[in-house]
């Protein structure tokens, strides 16, 4: 994925990009400084570009088995 792009993400990180820049943006940044920070926000909350799709249930291993 180059650089910048956007492909990765899922409909609602862009929403909240787009949401997240407008109030940088309202609050006097630039708006390619609002953008930056806003997605910069969003893989910060996420962790990165997700594909959409799947059960939400992926098993990731976070909890001990017992």
């Amino acid at each position: 994925m180059p650089q910048g792009d956007k492909d990765k993400y899922t409909p609602k990180q862009k929403r909240q990009a787009k949401h997240i820049a407008d109030s940088y943006r309202q609050e006097g940044n630039s708006p390619k400084k609002a953008a930056e920070r806003a997605w910069r926000t969003v893989n910060a909350h996420d962790g990165g570009g997700k594909e959409p799709g799947g059960s939400g249930r992926s098993g990731s291993g976070k909890h001990a088995a017992r």
